[in-house]
């Protein structure tokens, strides 16, 4: 780094831009080559940096390895809040389109990067925070579909946010990177059909008095 830039550097400027260049560096590394096989000299040399100058802006590789995890997970995150709020679809349908979308975007991940999996086997062993809040993000979208589908009539649910968190735990076979991508777990219904199990079991009990 240039003594120009680590001036910069020093006065809280190029920060958001060279972390971003720091991020995309290792992203690529870890579809190409695997996260455990990726350094963070390969990230430094890449970007014509010193190590130790990658250490200023993140102060080991695991944090690395949170942050582009969280911009890989933010994505879904942002997907399934915006199908959970999207304006003109009942609950029904944004429930199935929130389940169907995570596993599509899954699924295409895994096929076109399966060497990703290493960098959330190690998240999923390490417990990373991040993990945690994005399963908890997730089923806050869930929950608000089904706290609306309640308020509409369409569902019945004593707790929405249990029936969300049972929704989440339902899917995961559809949804989770590590299981997506195994194959030698048995076959499974298509996900069609796992919405609407869902579904049923959401519906409102009619006959009750």
């Amino acid at each position: 780094m240039s003594l120009d830039e680590t001036t910069h550097l020093i006065a809280g400027e190029c920060v958001p831009d060279t972390r971003s260049r720091i991020l995309a560096a290792a992203d690529a590394y870890f579809r190409e080559i695997g996260y455990q096989k990726t350094t963070v000299a390969d990230i430094a040399r890449t970007l014509k940096m010193s190590p130790a100058n990658v250490y200023r802006f993140f102060d080991s590789k695991k944090a690395i390895n949170e942050a582009v995890l969280e911009r890989l997970i933010g994505e879904s995150e942002a997907v399934v809040s915006g199908i959970a709020d999207r304006p003109g679809l009942d609950a029904t349908a944004r429930l199935v389109a929130a389940i169907e979308t995570l596993h599509r975007d899954c699924t295409r991940r895994c096929e076109t990067f399966p060497r990703l999996h290493e960098m959330i086997e190690a998240a999923m062993a390490e417990s990373w925070d991040v993990c945690r809040h994005h399963v908890a993000r997730i089923t806050a979208g869930f929950e608000r579909i089904v706290r609306d589908g309640v308020a509409r009539g369409e569902f019945e649910a004593a707790d929405p946010a249990e029936a969300a968190a049972c929704i989440h735990v339902a899917i995961a076979r559809y949804t989770h990177p590590l299981l997506v991508g195994c194959s030698s777990l048995q076959p499974v219904p298509p996900v069609a059909a796992m919405s609407a199990f869902l579904l049923r079991s959401l519906a409102p009990n009619r006959t009750r008095a």
